[in-house]
């Protein structure tokens, strides 16, 4: 889909926007590298077009969840550093290793699976070691610390690991002054000392996620990891919006009407009939619902651009659609004008963070859950190629030339625990 093509809906994605916050991102911890984030689809902006764009940027490592997401990389002709650290038991650890994956390591149930691929490829594995500071989800306990070092140790003696990390993940670093994230950062460096201490000697230290990347630089050891804020949304209105960083959001999410009508007076609008016209008046049909990941629970408060006003959603959201009361003087708008549900908001349009205010969720999950169903048109593809020997990953949306953004060389959810 091109940017002036017909459309019933689309995402428009601003890599120039992308591009400037990982500049901005990087002024904020000048001294470490910098990992940009492009799990779950870059937040749902398209990983291929991103990856490149961070890339172009300055960002010398990405970062993905699952070793299938960091393999698609490598399948696009992305180079350079990639690290991923969601692993189940028979992972494709081998993959992983023939692709110069950095994996993360959280148990020695791991670092076995992972030894063994490594024998099997013939090749020494790029392991990171991850430690529970107290977030309390994926990561070694401190109790069993001692136990992994070791092993990761024998397995360097071997030559069948390199320990390239040491790392760690806030649970409060959105809550400024939570006293979490100094426990943490002291439980942190006492396990990395330790590592050090029984000849560990890793290329990079890294706990700082988007909220410690803006607001804790104390945190940011060799490494920093951005996940949201590279895609221009606050990890926390409490922490500021995104101008205040210097950030700009880069999805702006838009449909076009696909009905104008008139009805009177006391008329239901969809299901259950919560919404019902005081006067006679004007709906709008947004060919857009929840099957497209626009939350069900923003029924009757969703924010929506339509006609240069802002208006809300009358009534519930339906699988595929839902409803504007356009007023009295609607019928001056016709089917094909552009309803706005969200974008950077300096135009009058609502933002992804009023989408989650309305759905009483958080502005990740808005971006991230929009579905498949929704092309990803990328805009400003320029200045992306060349920066790397990666080949040509293909197009998505307008990507066009957008290729050879990878191998820029070795520099080195959900609640309140967010990337």
């Amino acid at each position: 889909m091109t940017q002036n093509a017909p459309f019933r809906a689309r995402a428009e994605i601003d890599l120039a926007a992308l591009r400037a916050n990982v500049r901005a991102l990087r002024a904020r911890a000048p001294r470490a590298a910098f990992m940009a984030v492009v799990k779950s689809d870059a937040y749902g902006h398209g990983m291929v077009p991103c990856a490149k764009a961070a890339r172009a940027a300055g960002a010398t490592w990405l970062g993905t969840a699952t070793p299938e997401e960091a393999l698609a990389l490598r399948a696009a002709g992305i180079g350079g550093r990639v690290m991923c650290w969601l692993w189940t038991p028979g992972g494709p650890w081998r993959e992983a290793v023939e692709a110069d994956l950095d994996v993360s390591v959280s148990g020695i149930w791991a670092l076995r699976e992972v030894t063994h691929a490594a024998r099997q490829a013939g090749r020494t594995a790029r392991v990171q070691l991850k430690a529970d500071t107290g977030l309390g989800r994926n990561g070694c306990p401190p109790g069993d610390w001692a136990e992994l070092v070791a092993a990761a140790r024998a397995a360097e003696e071997a030559g069948t690991v390199k320990v390239t990390g040491l790392w760690s993940h806030f649970a409060c670093a959105d809550e400024p002054g939570h006293p979490s994230v100094a426990a943490q950062l002291a439980v942190f460096k006492d396990l990395v000392a330790y590592a050090e201490k029984e000849g560990v000697e890793p290329e990079v230290r890294h706990i700082a996620n988007s909220p410690a990347t803006l607001i804790l630089p104390d945190t940011h050891f060799d490494l920093v990891r951005a996940g949201i804020a590279v895609y221009g949304i606050s990890p926390s209105p409490e922490l500021g919006t995104p101008a205040d960083f210097g950030l700009r959001p880069v999805m702006t999410l838009k449909a076009s009407l696909a009905l104008v009508k008139r009805v009177p007076a006391g008329h239901g609008v969809s299901y259950g009939h919560h919404y019902v016209t005081e006067g006679e008046t004007t709906l709008g049909l947004v060919p857009v619902g929840y099957a497209d990941g626009i939350p069900r629970h923003a029924s009757g408060r969703g924010p929506v651009l339509i006609g240069g006003e802002r208006r809300r959603v009358a009534g519930r959201i339906a699988m595929d659609q839902f409803v504007v009361d356009l007023g009295p003087e609607g019928d001056r708008i016709r089917e094909g004008a552009e309803a706005v549900l969200f974008g950077p908001g300096d135009r009058g349009e609502p933002t992804a963070q009023d989408w989650a205010e309305a759905a009483d969720t958080i502005a990740y999950e808005i971006v991230t859950r929009i579905g498949t169903r929704v092309p990803r048109v990328h805009l400003h593809t320029e200045n992306m190629e060349n920066t790397g020997n990666t080949g040509n990953a293909g197009n998505t949306g307008n990507t066009e030339n957008a290729g050879n953004a990878g191998n820029t060389g070795n520099t080195g959810n959900t609640g309140n625990t967010r990337v």
